[in-house]
């Protein structure tokens, strides 16, 4: 909010304590007599005279405001918990995902379908619609971290996507996420850092990270520190602490020689504050929290982290197995809906066989198989009759193309008994595991966690 001296006078102490009030400006020709009055208000960021010194502070404060305001969405690992709807199921989900994303093909289509997104997200915003069509004619991958530093729709729509878990929304930026990737990869820092990050996060979100002590977290959207912490300090914003918001200072360690899997870089060559040293990590790193102090003399608690590799928890066996299932190179939208399923994501596995469906060419030899997972779908969450439309789908064009036709009858009748069994419709002892059960793999391989992938492997 920008007000005038004798405006701000009279109705700042009335709205100080307002949560939609979140910075004051006040802006007047007697900068001395306002001063006196508008620094008892810690709302009240400067008190200015001149309009560039106003633009120029607004600008500044809001940079740091974008990063108080982007809180954190953690998932976490726990020796106690085995199940992958549980919390070491979402830690698996974020890693999979991630880099499932990271190999899938962008399309035309995804990119009109984006900028379409966009286009709502930002309508009436006239400046934000500028950027957007500077974006849509000028944009390449060489220019994306200028892109992710700018105060435009990029930053704020992306990380949204991400913080909120909006997966359609990540899927499609996930070319730009890959762009990202490849220039942290390319500026990836040479020599371990210590890094800061201030935030403020409600108690609750503390106390859950404080029983967390010594185990791994893994941030879902892009994290960014400075290795300068006289520079994190300030978005403590401490003065205006609350008792519902907690202010914290993250102290990480991150060696490049010791993780491999996410590149972190120092990016302010790209920023419009160079001056911040700023270094960004990439969606799924992962950290162990290794302390949490508080001082007599600090007013912020300073949480203590490493940066980790993929194989420092109980759960990397499972993690390698399903990135062994993705294989290397280019995956699709059929990986990337058993990946979904795998996960529980059944809804959203179905969009994405369905998205591939309408892509695909009539006689296109991927389209059995796609009927057939389909088929072991829908049979998998009860509607039988739909599961059998599916598999004849299959049968009729194997038939049509000259292709054996006998494994989608089998499946068929497989598959709904197994449904069947589930429901307890018919003994589930009578009937034999479908070795192709999306499931099943994994979630006997986090029952046994230590020993997931030999057993995996005897399935």
């Amino acid at each position: 909010m920008i007000v005038s001296g004798r405006l701000g006078r009279e109705i700042v102490p009335s709205i100080h304590q307002l949560q939609q009030i979140i910075l004051i400006y006040v802006y007047c020709s007697d900068k001395e007599s306002h001063k006196a009055w508008a620094d008892k208000f810690s709302k009240v960021k400067a008190v200015v005279d001149d309009s560039n010194e106003l633009i120029s502070r607004i600008e500044v404060d809001h940079k740091t405001q974008k990063m108080v305001e982007e809180s954190m969405t953690i998932n976490f690992f726990t020796d106690a918990d085995k199940s992958m709807t549980g919390l070491n199921g979402k830690f698996v989900f974020s890693q999979i995902l991630i880099d499932c994303l990271l190999r899938l093909k962008y399309t035309p289509v995804d990119k009109k379908e984006l900028i379409y997104r966009c286009k709502q997200e930002c309508k009436g915003n006239k400046k934000q619609l500028d950027y957007l069509h500077e974006f849509e004619i000028d944009y390449s991958p060489n220019k994306v971290l200028l892109w992710y530093t700018r105060q435009s729709f990029f930053f704020k729509t992306l990380n949204a996507a991400l913080r909120t878990e909006d997966f359609h929304l990540m899927f499609l930026f996930r070319a730009y996420i890959l762009d990202i990737y490849d220039q942290l990869k390319k500026c990836q820092s040479k020599n371990p850092l210590r890094v800061y990050r201030g935030q403020k996060m409600s108690n609750d979100e503390l106390q859950n990270l404080k029983r967390r002590l010594n185990q791994f977290i893994s941030v879902n959207s892009f994290f960014s520190t400075s290795t300068n912490k006289n520079v994190a300090l300030p978005f403590l914003n401490i003065d205006d602490t609350t008792d519902k918001l907690v202010p914290v200072l993250y102290e990480i360690d991150a060696d490049p020689n010791k993780v491999t899997g996410k590149p972190f870089a120092d990016i302010s060559a790209y920023s419009e504050f160079p001056g911040e040293s700023e270094i960004l990590f990439m969606p799924g790193s992962i950290f162990r929290l290794n302390s949490f102090n508080r001082s007599g003399d600090d007013p912020y608690w300073i949480i203590r982290m490493t940066l980790c590799s993929d194989d420092e928890h109980d759960l990397k066996q499972v993690l390698m197995y399903m990135k062994q299932q993705l294989g290397n190179g280019e995956t699709n939208l059929r990986t990337l809906g058993k990946v979904l399923w795998k996960m529980g994501k059944v809804d959203l596995a179905k969009q994405y066989f369905n998205r591939l469906l309408n892509e695909l060419s009539s006689n296109d030899p991927l389209l059995s198989t796609l009927y057939d997972d389909l088929g072991e779908l829908e049979s998998q969450i009860g509607d039988f009759n739909m599961s059998i439309q599916w598999y004849q789908k299959s049968a009729e064009f194997k038939s049509q193309n000259q292709l054996t036709s006998t494994s989608s009858v089998n499946e068929a009748s497989n598959s709904v008994g197994n449904g069947k069994a589930q429901r307890g419709e018919i003994p589930e002892n009578s009937l034999s595991i479908s070795s192709r059960n999306p499931c099943f793999c994994l979630l006997k391989s986090v029952s046994h966690v230590r020993n997931s992938r030999s057993l995996i492997t005897n399935q």
